[in-house]
């Protein structure tokens, strides 16, 4: 795509554009307005709603105000026409003297924006004052031979009107002896001159009457006059001379009164009271002769008031000196008060916000304020500062005024109010300063959820409890204040069973106390979830969740019932037949013997266990038991299942001693079942040779009866013993009491026990057996039955 050329004078043009726009906004922040003087209260001014862009009615809206600083307020806002009116009769002559330009700033705020505009009111003079000479009255001694063209000084009319309405001539009544000439000096002031045109003549007329008037160029033409006596005396030849034609003199504004100024100094070379001179101001003025006295023989000038450089820093005035006769000269006196750091800087708060909310953006204007100090120079200079600790910042904007802005986002669960000091302190030596205090409440807003100083809650509650009983109480702190950190409780909903959760449990809204609205049975519900939910009463509200577990205790509220099935426990083989017991029932592994000499320090026992089912089911587990004389010598427990135990040749020859004995017992048993077999009651009961069912007593090694083949489990146990310890017992895992199975567990006939548990020594023999025989066979039936 082809680049299109770019005009110089285009841009040069944008950028004119973007200039006159900013000295147009810059225009537009200062607003002028024109008004004549001696208007009455509430005269039109200037329609600041238009100038402003806005409808009468939104100068409420948007905050309008004046806050200009001044002791009289000299203009006021019509609300209802949006215009800005007199607020009195103003005076431009008493507002600004004899400046040519009488112009009064005053500001404007527009509150919602914080901005201020400045509008300036120039007070146009009118033709209200007409010129006034100070006195009625003026004479002047004329020497009865005196020249023609002597001068003769007059009094001087003063207009406090500026322009076409002040003073603009003199006219003197008609006189053959006199004629008027004004003169101009430096400083634009007229002086007005009587001119002797002829000699005169004491005896033909010893006083001369003449007018003269001062007229202004006002419409209508305002005038004054002074009436002047012409004494014709005795030759006068010289006239008083001022050793200065002008005196200056500097005092500062803090000068005593009483203290002196200056003295005037003015000769004469007449003699005697021709030669006498005495002074006096001219055209004095209220405010001059209220501050100023003078001695009008000694020309002494001293300080009558209080000097305040704030009022004025300057005097000018007009002295004259006259002999007796009545020639006059006139000086000025020009008097600079000089300023001191006597006033201490003023702060005035134009717009303040004493609350503010604590998500509020960095740069969000807190207060706008003025600062002043009537001083001059560097005593009138001002530096405004707050605390460097604090998260705020001054910004200095149109003129005196500063902005108090924030710094940075504030955080109320941190801070909640800020009393700030605003010290405006001026460059005088020594300095003085002001301290405005402002208190800045921080708003909260809800930024915060509730929280729990736990995690997670449990609680125990016993099982048959009072309905509405109370269970726990549970609270969640919430940093917010006022209704962002009022705290509500409720429970999540949740079921259990299939019945909602809050059948059982409920919680108070207000306090966090959980109460149980069942009487809870531990054999039905163990314990419950719950899950608890604090919110606080923000907009929109903010919630957190804790997890609670519920424990119901268990009470002796149940008799014991027999339950089915039951169990019991066998040794299914044993490295020492004959050692050890084992308890039917309870699975209690005992010394059968003592230990002796020849047994061997590392037994192991294959334990079955077998409920009572249809089919019954079995488990077995081998313990690994270790003699040792202490249990430091026991080896750790790993190494019982790893290595076997050593052969001990010892053993071995008693295994076949024993096996030797089992098959020459077996003989004696087959020759005394013959016996029995023959006595005449033939019909004994086949209980007595329950031991030798092949289901009971098994001679295979390692194998298991085929009884316990089904459900059978790999179980372990090692246990150590010391070899002199006196207690025999072993502890085998059992049930619970009231789970110990029936004793037909592993048939019909009691008589199993023997070979089962080798702790039930009684057989059921028939009667005709003797006890002898009973002894007999029961020592062998033993010695089969484990060492098998």
């Amino acid at each position: 795509m082809a680049t299109r050329p770019s005009h110089p004078g285009c841009s040069l043009l944008a950028g004119i554009c973007v200039l006159l726009g900013t000295l147009w906004e810059i225009r537009a922040d200062q607003i002028r307005y024109a008004v004549p003087e001696e208007l009455d209260k509430g005269a039109f001014v200037g329609n600041i709603a238009k100038d402003l862009g806005l409808e009468p009615q939104e100068l409420v809206e948007h905050g309008v105000r004046i806050v200009s600083q001044g002791k009289t307020q000299l203009f006021a806002l019509n609300r209802h026409s949006g215009s800005l009116v007199t607020a009195g009769r103003i005076d431009r002559e008493e507002l600004c003297d004899r400046s040519p330009k009488c112009v009064v700033s005053l500001e404007i705020l527009l509150e919602d924006k914080v901005k201020i505009l400045e509008v300036e009111v120039e007070i146009m003079d009118v033709n209200d004052n007409a010129p006034n000479f100070g006195t009625e009255q003026r004479e002047i001694k004329v020497a009865e031979y005196e020249n023609p063209g002597t001068r003769f000084p007059l009094p001087e009319a003063f207009d406090p009107d500026i322009g076409v309405n002040s003073l603009q001539g003199y006219q003197l009544s008609s006189s053959v002896h006199f004629s008027l000439d004004v003169q101009s000096g430096a400083d634009g002031i007229k002086y007005p001159e009587l001119v002797l045109e002829r000699t005169m003549d004491r005896e033909e007329e010893a006083v001369h009457y003449l007018v003269l008037t001062a007229f202004d160029g006002g419409d209508p033409v305002h005038s004054g006059t002074a009436k002047i006596h012409v004494t014709l005396v005795d030759t006068n030849d010289n006239v008083p001379i001022f050793t200065q034609p002008e005196y200056r003199v500097s005092v500062q504004e803090n000068v005593p009164v009483g203290s002196w100024l200056l003295t005037l100094r003015a000769t004469d070379a007449d003699e005697g009271a021709n030669g006498e001179v005495t002074y006096s101001f001219r055209k004095v003025r209220d405010k001059i002769a209220q501050l100023f006295q003078l001695n009008s023989q000694s020309g002494e000038i001293t300080v009558m008031g209080d000097l305040d450089y704030e009022d004025s820093g300057f005097y000018d005035i007009d002295v004259e000196a006259h002999d007796g006769p009545g020639l006059r000269a006139r000086s000025k006196v020009l008097v600079t008060v000089l300023d001191i750091n006597d006033n201490a800087p003023e702060v005035k708060i134009t717009s303040l916000t004493s609350s503010i909310q604590e998500a509020s953006s960095p740069g969000t204007v807190i207060a706008l304020f003025s600062v002043h100090d009537s001083d001059s120079g560097e005593n009138g200079l001002v530096t405004c500062s707050i605390p460097d600790n604090l998260p705020f910042t001054l910004e200095k904007t149109y003129g005196n005024y500063y902005r108090l802005l924030t710094q940075r986002t504030l955080d109320r669960e941190e801070v909640s109010e800020y009393n700030l000091t605003v010290t405006a302190t001026d460059h005088g030596s020594p300095p003085l300063s002001t301290e405005t205090h402002i208190t800045l409440h921080v708003a909260d807003i809800n930024d915060n959820p509730p929280v729990f100083p736990q995690a997670s809650y449990f609680a125990y509650i016993p099982e048959n409890n009072p309905r509405g009983a109370s269970i726990l109480s549970v609270t969640a702190r919430d940093p917010d204040s006022v209704e962002n950190a009022r705290v509500s409780y409720s429970l999540t909903e949740d079921s259990l069973q299939e019945v909602p959760l809050s059948t059982y449990i409920s919680i108070n809204s207000e306090t966090g106390v959980l109460y149980a609205l069942h009487s809870f049975d531990y054999e039905q519900v163990r314990d419950l979830q719950l899950q608890v939910t604090a919110s606080d009463s923000g907009d929109p509200p903010l919630s957190s969740n804790v997890s609670l577990t519920l424990f119901i205790l268990d009470q002796n509220d149940n008799s014991p019932e027999i339950l089915y099935p039951w169990l019991s426990y066998h040794v299914l083989q044993a490295s020492e037949p004959g050692l050890f017991g084992l308890g039917l029932r309870t699975g209690e592994v005992r010394l059968a013997r003592p230990l002796g000499d020849r047994d061997a320090a590392r037994q192991r026992l294959l334990v079955a266990v077998r409920d009572g089912g249809r089919p019954p089911l079995s488990a077995t587990a081998t313990l690994l038991l270790v003699f040792a004389d202490s249990l430091e010598e026991v080896p750790p427990d790993h190494h019982l299942g790893e290595r076997p135990p050593r052969a001990d040749p010892q053993a071995e020859l008693q295994f076949y001693l024993v096996l030797a004995l089992a098959f020459i017992s077996v003989l004696f048993l087959l020759a005394v079942i013959l016996a029995v077999a023959l006595l005449p009651r033939s019909s004994s009961s086949q209980e007595a040779w329950g031991c030798f069912q092949a289901g009971v007593c098994s001679k295979s090694t390692p194998a298991v009866a085929p009884n316990y083949s089904e459900g059978t489990l790999p179980y372990s146990y090692n246990l150590c013993v010391v070899s002199q310890s006196t207690n025999t017992n072993f502890f085998y895992p059992s049930l619970l009491p009231e789970m110990i199975p029936p004793r037909d567990l592993l048939g019909e006939d009691l008589s199993t026990d023997v070979c089962a548990s080798n702790e039930d020594t009684h057989i059921a023999l028939h009667s005709s057996v003797t006890s002898s025989h009973v002894e007999f066979l029961q020592t062998y039936l033993n010695y089969i039955c484990f060492y098998s």
